[in-house]
């Protein structure tokens, strides 16, 4: 069988999935079934999508079944740019199957999540697959109803169906905007396949972009369309919400880039100046919202906007190079957004898993509620540290290779003619170069207030170790990002296809450097080799280690721990995550969150410590939302006498309706003759 064969026969496979479900005598071990079918199929998928996206190099294989709309029927297609995505989406799948193989035990709910979490791998499959609109818009629905689903899973929590609604919302705009922009594809001629799309050239591409900016940036959470996101994602289970953070957002890039670089025709030199600066600012704004949260998922959501913020920095940088002919630095930014994309689907479903283990063994999400969980759980730990060095794009792991192509990229900006990229992208760059500091920032108050310290609760303290299950699904994505990391060029030279078949150029062949370096654009410019750093980092531990054992002394001493003059080894002289983002919030918050701070003091002589609260605000929200929301609210109340008329009003507004129309009509009519 054919790659493309092969996927499309593990869509009805997933969907019978929750069937094993039915037969199983208990909920443990529906659990293991469905979560074991699951992630055999998408491993399947996985090594077919690898063999194709590897072996067939830019050739293409398509597939049209007589099903969906008559004489028009179901196109699918397998290249290089979605047998990648198909990788991305399918590795995720398998990593978040393994892991809730174990996870699932601790569900409240497995009746409310086994049935629709095939049924979202079948959709995002789907997606990636599609070849024509109608397939790619019912697939896309598709995808949100089922995520949709497994997000109100907890419905009888308030703040899970609110998320649910917020989401809902969200993604029929986003469908809505899609279905305008392939309405504007198709053109006069209605050709809803991807194929005659690519060869005609559509009425207002310009406006296609700023559709599918709605469309697919709502999915991947753009500011300012990421409301949903930081919502949604803590609301789901978490290897769910590991697969809406690391895969389904992913899915939403493929279809901005499917429909721009693809099917939208030579990009505008504006085109770049709407995205770069869209993409900065959700770098920045997630990364600060990111550092004001305590809730540990709701941190990791906040992150996942500002990491699709890089992803479009990249996006956009390739749009401008290739506007101005400049097809050597569009598969540069292209390959490092690409790249990022695979990078940010594994450290963000590694961190989701870990907070996931976090949550099964300790029943809290709160970083306030937590900490010590080193001693109790020190392998989690290890791998949620390898995560966050990851995601905070330090070396030897993956994040940084993506960031520092996606730098390199920027750095070639002055050669671009126009002064409007020439002065827009270094500002971008900064922000980048922010957002990266405070990411880094950011991860080190989630690790030490989480793991570090003293247990602060009851919970924390008698946490244990995660399941085997878990604990493979999390050494698995951990030792990825470290592969990946220390052999940067293999999975550059990987993506070389699906780059040269979009921008119609390719970096360099990676693999005849020596020494496994990597060359961006040439030696004289710049290099990296993440094996040397892997090296040099490991034998500069070693020998300190060593030094340490030989000129140390053996004798074992213990004193109380410095404590700034409380001499009460309490939990409560510790850091708290709020505290620790204090001077940040005092910089930032007071400008992009309206952040406010109230302290109590303690009467004189009360040995009580003082009371800090904040307030901040969400100026998205505030600005754009709620306005919205309450339009709404009052339009819908205005409305509402429409639903006790009496049935001669009713005929009386049906006759005018139809008068209107029909004045309406004439006057188009006029204006066409």
């Amino acid at each position: 069988m054919t790659p493309l064969a092969v996927a499309l026969w593990s869509i009805p496979a997933l969907l019978c999935a929750p069937m094993l479900a039915a037969t199983a005598p208990r909920w443990s071990a529906a659990t293991r079934r469905t979560y074991g079918a699951c992630f055999a199929l998408c491993f399947i998928v996985l090594v077919a999508a690898f063999v194709h996206l590897v072996g067939a190099r830019n050739t293409a294989a398509s597939l049209h079944l007589p099903i969906g709309l008559p004489w028009i029927g179901a196109h699918f297609r397998l290249d290089g740019l979605s047998a990648f995505f198909l990788v991305v989406v399918n590795l995720g799948a398998a990593g978040a199957s393994l892991f809730a193989i174990g996870y699932g035990e601790h569900e409240e709910s497995p009746g409310r999540v086994l049935p629709f979490y095939p049924a979202f791998l079948a959709g995002m499959n789907l997606v990636v697959l599609a070849d024509d609109a109608f397939t790619f818009l019912v697939s896309w629905e598709f995808m949100s109803l089922s995520s949709w689903a497994l997000v109100v899973a907890h419905h009888k929590d308030p703040d899970n169906r609110r998320a649910g609604f917020i989401y809902i919302m969200m993604a029929s705009f986003g469908t809505l905007a899609l279905l305008l922009a392939f309405g504007l594809l198709a053109g006069g001629s209605g050709g809803y396949s991807f194929t005659e799309m690519r060869g005609t050239t559509a009425a207002l591409p310009g406006l296609v972009l700023l559709l599918v900016l709605l469309g697919a940036g709502s999915k991947a959470g753009l500011v300012p369309l990421h409301v949903w996101l930081p919502l949604a994602h803590p609301a789901a289970p978490s290897h769910v919400s590991a697969l809406m953070s690391g895969v389904m957002t992913k899915v939403a890039v493929y279809g901005f880039i499917r429909i721009v670089f693809d099917l939208n025709g030579p990009p505008a030199w504006w085109w770049s100046v709407v995205v770069i600066p869209l993409a900065g600012i959700t770098c920045v704004l997630g990364v600060l919202s990111a550092l004001m949260q305590h809730d540990l998922k709701r941190l990791l959501a906040y992150h996942t906007v500002e990491n699709i913020g890089i992803i479009f920095i990249g996006l956009g940088l390739a749009l401008a190079f290739s506007a101005h002919k400049m097809p050597a630095a569009a598969a540069l930014a292209l390959t490092a957004a690409l790249l990022h994309v695979f990078n940010h689907s594994l450290f963000k479903s590694l961190l989701f898993f870990g907070a996931g283990a976090v949550l099964a063994s300790t029943r809290e999400r709160d970083m306030e509620h937590l900490g010590g969980l080193i001693h109790r759980m020190p392998l989690t730990a290890f791998t949620f540290l390898t995560g966050c060095v990851a995601i905070s794009a330090l070396p030897p792991l993956n994040g940084f290779v993506s960031e520092w192509l996606t730098f390199q990229a920027i750095l070639l900006s002055p050669d671009v003619p126009s002064w409007g990229i020439k002065l827009l992208v270094p500002a971008v760059g900064a922000m980048l170069a922010l957002s990266a500091a405070l990411a880094a920032a950011c991860f080190v108050k989630a690790f030490g207030v989480t793991f570090l310290g003293r247990a602060r609760t009851g919970a924390a303290q008698t946490a244990q170790e995660a399941d085997r299950f878990s604990l493979a699904a999390m050494f698995g994505a951990a030792a990825l990002c470290l592969l990946v990391g220390i052999l940067p060029g293999v999975a550059i030279d990987v993506l070389a296809p699906a780059v040269e078949g979009l921008v119609g150029a390719r970096m360099p062949s990676q693999s005849t450097i020596s020494w496994l370096s990597i060359v961006p654009v040439a030696e004289s410019r710049s290099s990296y080799n993440g094996l040397l750093v892997f090296v040099f980092i490991t034998m500069s531990t070693l020998v300190a280690i060593e030094i340490i054992h030989r000129f140390a002394s053996r004798a074992v001493r213990r004193g109380p721990a410095w404590d700034c003059g409380f001499p009460e080894p309490s939990p409560a002289t510790q850091y708290t995550a709020d505290s620790f983002a204090q001077p940040i919030r005092r910089v930032f918050g007071e400008v992009v969150f309206m952040a406010r701070e109230r302290v109590d003091m303690p009467a004189p002589g009360n040995a009580q410590p003082a009371r800090m609260t904040v307030t901040q605000r969400d100026p998205v929200w505030d600005a754009i939302y709620s306005p919205i929301s309450g339009a709404t609210s009052v339009a819908a109340d205005k409305l509402g006498y429409l639903q006790f008329l009496t049935i001669r009003q009713y005929l009386s507004l049906v006759f005018v309706a139809l008068v209107v129309l029909l004045f309406v009509l004439m006057l188009v009519m006029l204006v066409w003759t």
